[in-house]
């Protein structure tokens, strides 16, 4: 209990300053405030004018331009973790006394672990592997929304876009009895503290999906130790046969697999269906063609990226767009702007699936850390958004969306729909 009064006193002092900075216009500041945040783009527009460098009172810098962006995340002068190892803390752990041991996941370390951990899990998404799961995706597509279509109206979010890729990322790990709420719930609390802990409840929400998580996988592991099978828990193990990776990394590994394995789809397929409900030239399109799924879904991850903004810390005394940067700063990368910069992409504020050069975004990051699950989460976007224009020819919203209210992951609550 005391530790529980000590946080929400420090959470209010920080969520109180940041108001007040945000309330005297500091544009990183508004991106992380409500009202601003639910309508980031004319403050992404402010951050990249100016050289697209913003400096905040608070010592953060964010950079807002295509080219800075992409810069950035491919120099390896920046890093995901300060010099020391020390910050930031993983963004999964709670802040509240927990007996579960949490350690970043290899999308939170530098090299040399990153590389051992990634190199680990990258069999299972490889081109090869993905063409196999090709069939199992497409059938788990029509069974989910046939499911959904029999509703008549229904709730994309909750009957199609969330279990769909909850069931196949779990397919791969070889998970038994997929309880798709429960993990649609750790994904929200997760996806939440990406922006910080906000009050004592997501504290706690958060330290009670790490333990039931760290528990599920603590089993399962053991279990594929025993008993290998065909999924990827037993690919990594395998890999492993001295048992060099801790039983701590390998569970969380596991743990990012899962819920970064559906969020970011999750709202990949959620922010199409509102991109081509409010385009409905788009979807015509679309419907027309079937095969322009995938360039569908680039243009998705273009003008809505599920991931707005990523981080980086100078590991040496550098520069960044002319604005000297001090080893160890902290670096804002703010995709969502970069996907709308104007100087890459033409009319950067309209959706357009015949847009040449879509595929230049930064959704799934880039350099050392470009999104492991790039390629699956294209897949089920492209069976997704097909299976879609086959059912849905007259797609259109059957009530009011509701936005999730978080600012690193952009997507919806809820997006009701009619058949």
């Amino acid at each position: 209990m005391e530790a529980e009064l000590r946080l929400g006193a420090r959470l209010t002092a920080q969520w109180t300053i940041l108001w007040a900075m945000a309330a005297r216009g500091d544009a990183l500041a508004r991106l992380l405030s409500p009202p601003w945040r639910s309508d980031p783009y004319p403050i992404y527009a402010k951050l990249r004018s100016g050289g697209g460098v913003h400096r905040s009172p608070v010592g953060l810098t964010t950079i807002a331009t295509h080219e800075l962006c992409s810069k950035v995340l491919r120099d390896r002068r920046f890093g995901v973790r300060s010099t020391d190892g020390v910050n930031p803390p993983p963004f999964a752990a709670s802040p509240l006394p927990s007996e579960v041991a949490m350690v970043p996941s290899f999308l939170e370390m530098d090299p040399p672990d990153h590389t051992r951990l990634r190199t680990l899990a990258r069999p299972a998404f490889s081109p090869s592997e993905i063409a196999c799961y090709r069939a199992n995706v497409k059938k788990a597509t029509h069974e989910n929304l046939d499911r959904a279509l029999a509703l008549g109206t229904f709730d994309l979010m909750a009957e199609f876009a969330t279990p769909l890729p909850i069931r196949v990322i779990s397919d791969l790990l070889g998970i038994p009895g997929v309880d798709a709420p429960t993990f649609a719930r750790y994904g929200r609390v997760l996806a939440a503290s990406l922006d910080g802990i906000k009050s004592v409840r997501h504290a706690r929400a958060l330290r009670t999906a790490n333990r039931e998580m760290r528990a599920l996988f603590t089993r399962l592991i053991a279990e594929r130790r025993r008993e290998p099978g065909p999924d990827v828990i037993s690919g990594m193990l395998a890999a492993d046969p001295d048992g060099t990776i801790s039983e701590t990394d390998l569970a969380t590994t596991c743990e990012l697999l899962l819920v970064a394995g559906f969020e970011t789809t999750t709202n990949l397929i959620g922010n199409a269906v509102w991109a081509f409900a409010r385009n409905p030239e788009q979807w015509d399109r679309l419907c027309a063609d079937p095969g322009l799924a995938g360039a569908g879904v680039d243009e998705v991850l273009r003008y809505l990226p599920p991931v707005r903004l990523n981080s980086r810390f100078a590991h040496e005394d550098t520069e960044i767009g002319g604005v000297p940067l001090a080893k160890d700063t902290m670096v804002v990368v703010a995709i969502g702007a970069a996907n709308r910069d104007p100087a890459v992409f033409t009319r950067p504020d309209e959706f357009d699936i015949g847009r040449p050069n879509r595929g230049d975004h930064l959704a799934f990051s880039s350099g050392i850390h470009y999104c492991l699950g790039a390629p699956l989460a294209r897949l089920e976007g492209e069976l997704a958004l097909t299976a879609l224009a086959e059912a849905l020819p007259r797609l259109r919203l059957a009530g009011t969306p509701r936005r999730r209210p978080t600012v690193v992951i952009g997507g919806f609550r809820s997006l009701p729909v009619r058949a």
